[in-house]
């Protein structure tokens, strides 16, 4: 890989919007197995179940349990919230927006 490939690679941050993208696309075009899918079907007060649950084994994993369990958990909660923005029709640019706002 030359240089200039090194700096042309993605930066690992843009995953939170591939994630989002695929999320959108299972809400518009279901795909059968898919775990998204399931959520979606189940309906939002599954979804707002689910990332309730999350949220509480973030907090178990960092009070009681090791740093790669609570990385474990944390990725879980940010693919579970993720859903429930798109169930909300919201999109992470008004979370970072807020978060923007919040900052000045």
């Amino acid at each position: 890989m030359s240089q200039s490939d090194e700096s042309q690679s993605p930066d690992p941050r843009d995953i939170l919007t591939t994630l989002f993208a695929v999320i959108k696309d299972r809400q518009a075009h279901p795909k059968d197995g898919s775990y998204t899918t399931s959520l979606f079907n189940a309906g939002r007060d599954e979804i707002i179940k689910k990332a309730g649950e999350e949220a509480v084994e973030v907090v178990l994993a960092a009070s009681r349990q090791s740093r790669e369990r609570l990385v474990s958990e944390l990725a879980d909660l940010t693919y579970h919230l993720l859903v429930l923005l798109a169930e909300f029709d919201l999109t992470p640019d008004e979370v970072y927006a807020e978060l923007e706002r919040r900052h000045r």
